[in-house]
């Protein structure tokens, strides 16, 4: 199957899950594309001072995939830096959240898959 690019439009996303400011998802495949228990497949721009707030993922996997960008990475109680080429996966159970402190928008690739 082929998606072309910007099939689907963007999302923007005011205090995603709690956290500052406004974040934008460009799905690259929507629901009826994606196989099986796939829910998210998409790229995540965060602007400088925005952020995902902190939460938990109960029965689904999601994995980020940074593509531009420094951003702070909180995984459950730590917190480290990520660079581009770095993959964070947060299994169900698990908690997760990013924050933007750097001046470039962070942008990464996001898959959630269901348990």
């Amino acid at each position: 199957m082929f998606v072309k690019k910007n099939a689907h439009p963007d999302v923007l996303k005011p205090q995603m899950r709690g956290g500052a400011g406004a974040v934008t998802i460009s799905p690259i495949a929507d629901g009826a594309e994606l196989p099986g228990k796939c829910r998210l497949f998409g790229v995540i721009t965060i602007p400088a001072g925005a952020s995902i707030g902190v939460h938990e993922h109960v029965g689904e996997c999601e994995m980020f995939y940074i593509l531009q960008g420094e951003p702070i990475i909180t995984d459950d109680d730590s917190e480290y830096t990520a660079h581009p080429g770095d993959c964070i996966l947060t299994h169900s159970g698990h908690k997760h959240g990013v924050r933007n402190e750097g001046a470039e928008p962070v942008k990464m690739v996001a898959n959630i898959v269901k348990d």
